[in-house]
């Protein structure tokens, strides 16, 4: 049985572009995992390892491997290394569900910032990620032998754009080319590696003269804050100004990272190989192991906590969450992250979402690509199934004699689509299969088919998303298909309240349908969705019926009536009505609902929405007019501009109709140097030539 306390289940997340796959290659041969180091700018890197990843030297989808860490002093070689299932994250924003569902099943995170570009936009999404789902970090800053690079400047930045508290932990010895090292504070020893590029090549040696004064004045900072989470020890260190014992230090590091207090903070070079033994030190001394986190909440099918929880033991019954499919060459693969309980190859599971057993054919350990088979698999590990049949993302596997089911995952709605259609018909049959497995891989990837023309329609997270989609489909699958222009999902709301009543009477012979509602339809809350409130009295509408009334609302909301796109952020009160002792049904209040529904909504002022999105763009200082001429014309909203070390970063809001194709423009206009990155951050109202031009386009759809 393997020791939980040298578990780390860790993620390594950041901005595109920070070194997040470089950080991993490195951690991946310090451990022996592998030989040859592969580099992303050459396309070979480990856990890149899609042809379209190699190509663009972007993460696209998550990759999961483990190694073993015997410390920088190899004091815990051969049985006694620490275990590390390692998770690298994709940077780029169409990719962030990735960085989500990872989070959830890591207990702990390396936050990876670049020395010269500092905190960037992804990485707040994922720092906001990360604290949402409560996972202990430390920050590497990385790349401080570039141009520009500061890392006091970086610190400075996680403080205040991300309001976190860092803990310096090593301070750099040089900056840019002269980059040679880092001073560990703890030990007041200086790491100092030579020329040859070789990670193993350093020398351990006193504080450099020059940096006594600094290193002193960190290390103070650094005492001070770990001594706050033990009153004992700070007491003690006030009174006699006596340091505690290295140990004891370490302990109060230890705990007030688990508890998201502050992030111990180190730098270096992954791509000249300094500095990142620290970070592998640091992970095992401050980073929880499995059994040190929250455990995880049970909830019943309504999505609300039992009380229970998936205790992390090997004794427990089986608790495992289904985070992510994968399909390759061998069938589908499902990556499981396994809380409580022992799963043996051959046992049968079962599914609480879909009430369904499943056999685990093979349990694989999974590096990269490459899988080694296990027999067995327990709390903590983090492997792949293969032979599952019906589980999806976010799917429980437990024990059939103890059924429990875990928080599931809450993934994103798509805002932008694109039309596909297969170029002849053996492509035809292609693409239904294709299309089939990419859904089940990618829950922020979703496929619906226009009933009218018959086309299917592809949606996704921005233009990056879908294109690497259409990509695969080609590339991966074979199928070829022709691709329509990109759409946005547009939505329709409500201005103005209205208060109406609808009668539903139908007499043929029998017992007829009787149902009357007075109700009062108004704009929701922002982001509410649909809202029903009864406040009928008396029983004028029966209370069981009120159910099929907000059941008939709610499935109106679908379509909007100006261009038949889903309604947002309604709110519908139900305030009287009648019914007959005989005739009145629960179908005859949900068909009211829907005639009142058409009757009401062309008289509240309705509105059609488009997503306005969250842009970061990087331009060179000497470009900065055109850019922000540019974004003017495209409806574009300038919130803020920050001076870096190489350009200028430009804030802004702008609706995503007006985004396409912006990437070729931004390298036009800054000579290839620029770079931006777009999220969805809400619903605006369009301005009227806009939603004119989207109601004629829906007519003209309508009328084909």
């Amino acid at each position: 049985m393997s020791d939980l306390a040298k578990y780390r289940n860790i993620g390594i997340f950041a901005h595109v572009d920070a070194g997040k796959t470089t950080t991993t290659e490195r951690i991946l041969a310090l451990t022996g995992k592998i030989h040859k180091i592969g580099e992303v700018h050459d396309g070979a890197s480990t856990t890149d390892f899609m042809e379209q990843e190699a190509e663009r030297g972007i993460t696209i989808q998550s990759a999961a491997t483990t190694c073993f860490w015997p410390g920088s002093d190899q004091q815990w070689a051969g049985d006694k290394a620490y275990r590390f299932n390692i998770i690298d994250t994709p940077g780029h924003v169409d990719f962030t569900v990735e960085v989500y569902r990872s989070l959830k099943v890591l207990d702990g995170g390396v936050g990876v910032f670049c020395g010269s570009g500092g905190v960037e936009p992804q990485s707040e999404t994922n720092w906001r990620y990360a604290n949402e789902s409560e996972v202990a970090r430390i920050i590497y800053v990385n790349k401080l032998d570039r141009l520009g690079a500061d890392f006091y400047r970086v610190v400075d930045q996680v403080k205040n754009i991300l309001g976190a508290k860092p803990l310096v932990m090593v301070l750099p010895i040089g900056t840019e080319s002269e980059f040679t090292g880092v001073v560990d504070l703890l030990t007041r020893k200086a790491w100092i590696w030579d020329a040859t590029g070789q990670p193993e090549n350093y020398t351990i040696e006193d504080v450099p003269a020059d940096m006594a004064d600094k290193v002193e004045e960190y290390r103070e900072q650094l005492i001070e804050t770990a001594l706050e989470q033990d009153d004992e020890l700070m007491e003690a260190y006030l009174e006699t100004m006596e340091e505690p014992a290295l140990e004891d230090i370490k302990r109060c590091i230890r705990k007030g990272t688990i508890a998201l207090d502050f992030f111990p903070t180190f730098c270096g070079s992954s791509f000249k190989n300094k500095g990142v033994q620290n970070v592998l030190d640091a992970v095992v001394d401050y980073l929880p192991s499995p059994t040190e986190v929250d455990p995880q909440p049970e909830v019943d099918p309504e999505g609300n906590e039992t009380g229970n929880f998936a205790e992390v033991t090997t004794e427990g019954p089986l608790r495992a969450l289904a985070f992510k499919i994968m399909d390759d060459k061998f069938g589908a693969l499902t990556f499981t992250r396994i809380y409580s309980g022992v799963l043996n190859k051959g046992d049968t599971v079962l599914n609480s979402f879909t009430g369904k057993t499943e056999r685990v054919g093979r349990i694989v350990e999974m590096h990269a690509n490459d899988r080694t088979e296990l027999d067995r698999a327990q709390a903590g590990d983090i492997v792949a199934l293969v032979g599952l049949k019906n589980t999806q993302t976010g799917h429980t596997l437990c024990d059939q004699k103890s059924p429990a089911t875990l928080e599931p995952m809450v993934f994103p709605d798509p805002v932008i689509s694109i039309a596909v259609a297969p170029k002849d018909k053996a492509n035809a049959e292609k693409l239904g299969i294709a299309i089939g497995k990419m859904v089940a891989e990618d829950p922020s990837f979703y496929v619906e088919t226009d009933e009218e023309s018959g086309e299917t329609i592809l949606k996704g997270m921005g233009e990056l998303h879908l294109d690497i989609k259409v990509d695969i489909l080609k590339r991966t699958y074979g199928v070829e298909v022709t691709v329509g222009a990109p759409q946005v999902a547009y939505r329709e709301s409500i201005t103005k309240a209205v208060s109406d009543s609808y009668t539903h009477k139908k007499q043929s012979g029998g017992s007829g349908q009787f149902g009357k509602i007075d109700y009062t339809i108004e704009p929701g809350e922002p982001g509410t969705g649909f809202v029903f409130e009864s406040k009928v009295v008396g029983g004028n509408v029966p209370k069981e019926y009120w159910p099929a009334v907000d059941k008939g609302f709610k499935m109106s909301m679908v379509k909007g009536v100006l261009a038949g796109y889903p309604m947002e952020d309604i709110k519908v009160t139900l305030t009287d009505g009648g019914y007959h002792a005989v005739d009145s049904s629960a179908i005859a209040f949900e068909i009211a609902a829907k005639a009142a529904y058409r009757q009401s909504i062309p008289k509240a002022g309705p509105q059609i929405l488009e997503p306005i999105m969250k842009l970061d763009v990087f331009t060179p200082e000497d470009n900065v007019g055109d850019v922000i001429g540019d974004l003017n014309r495209r409806r574009g909203m300038i919130q803020s501009q920050d001076t870096t070390p190489t350009g200028i970063r430009i804030k802004a809001q702008a609706p995503l109709s007006e985004m396409f194709g912006y990437i070729g423009d931004l390298r036009t206009m800054t000579s290839g140097r620029g770079q931006f990155s777009m999220e969805f951050d809400h619903y605006s109202a369009c301005p009227k030539n806009v939603s004119d031009k989207v109601i004629a386009e829906a007519a003209e759809r309508d009328a084909k």
